[in-house]
């Protein structure tokens, strides 16, 4: 099912539809941390971490006792990483839904050109595409308040508009980080400022399932703001960050030592909740509703 499909099944008084009506039943998800949800911790979710597409998937799941997840997505995976190693797994699980967030590591860290990046991009996309599935693509976030990253800014509002390209050639739909102005307030953030909170990954869920058209109970929840800081607070803060955050992720990218065993958390399809879950994970929305441990509500 391609983009225009999938928005013609919602059209036409979305509104009247409860959760659990759309069309998909095997939804993988592709890319990197950002995909992965690091920094949006869950002991009891597989790799210890939830993110936007585990609770994407949770929204999917309701009311489809068949729909299986699932994440392919490793830490650090440049765009060339992500095509090479996932696109043939991911064929391979016949997904009805795919996501692919891909290039961010490129841009960011290897100062890589977005033009040429956008022609990789294209020809994964294309590929993928010849399943038939949805396929949904990200643009990147707005990095422009974020010191030392901000001047990246440039380069992703290109790679930004490559991708809107991409996705009108192969009738992909859109998911615009870069529009989603909330993200700028710092309580959507890690305190790595590289990956988001809980509260950020949440915001682009919700962000996802409308971009998909589909009906969802996820509430959107306005962040309290932080209080206000002295200029000379601001900048010790951003010295701290750098040294303990940065600059360790930089060195790392750079010596292609981080996560290079790692394997996706999630890689075959399965229902979002089951056996493999730990007793006394919610099901669906119903805090009522339980797993046990031989896997039974």
């Amino acid at each position: 099912m391609n983009a225009s499909s999938a928005d013609g099944w919602a059209q036409g008084g979305s509104g009247s539809f409860g959760p659990g009506l759309h069309p998909w039943s095997r939804y993988v998800a592709m890319g990197d941390s950002f995909t992965e949800g690091v920094g949006d911790p869950e002991p009891r979710s597989p790799g210890g971490l939830r993110g936007w597409a585990d609770r994407v998937a949770e929204e999917l799941s309701v009311g489809h006792p068949d729909f299986a997840y699932a994440n392919l997505a490793i830490s650090g995976r440049l765009l060339r990483q992500i095509l090479d190693e996932q696109v043939a797994p991911a064929l391979a699980l016949q997904p009805d839904l795919i996501t692919l967030n891909a290039g961010g590591n490129d841009l960011l860290f290897h100062r890589t050109d977005p033009d040429k990046l956008a022609l990789e991009l294209d020809a994964g996309v294309g590929t993928l595409a010849t399943t038939g599935a949805t396929i949904l693509l990200f643009t990147g976030p707005d990095w422009g308040a974020t010191p030392v990253l901000g001047r990246t800014r440039g380069k992703v509002a290109i790679y930004n508009e490559n991708i809107r390209v991409v996705a009108a050639r192969h009738d992909a739909i859109v998911a615009d980080l870069w529009a989603l102005r909330e993200l700028t307030h710092p309580q959507m953030w890690d305190a790595d400022r590289l990956h988001f909170s809980p509260l950020g990954q949440h915001a682009i869920a919700i962000m996802v399932l409308n971009a998909l058209n589909v009906p969802h109970s996820l509430e959107p929840k306005t962040p309290k703001m932080w209080p206000a800081r002295s200029w000379r607070g601001a900048r010790t803060d951003d010295i701290i960050w750098a040294r303990e955050h940065l600059v360790p992720w930089v060195l790392r990218r750079l010596t292609q030592r981080a996560d290079g065993d790692r394997q996706p958390k999630r890689p075959e399809p399965g229902p979002v909740f089951g056996a493999g879950m730990p007793p006394g994970t919610y099901v669906g929305h119903d805090p009522r509703t339980i797993v046990e441990p031989d896997g039974s509500p």
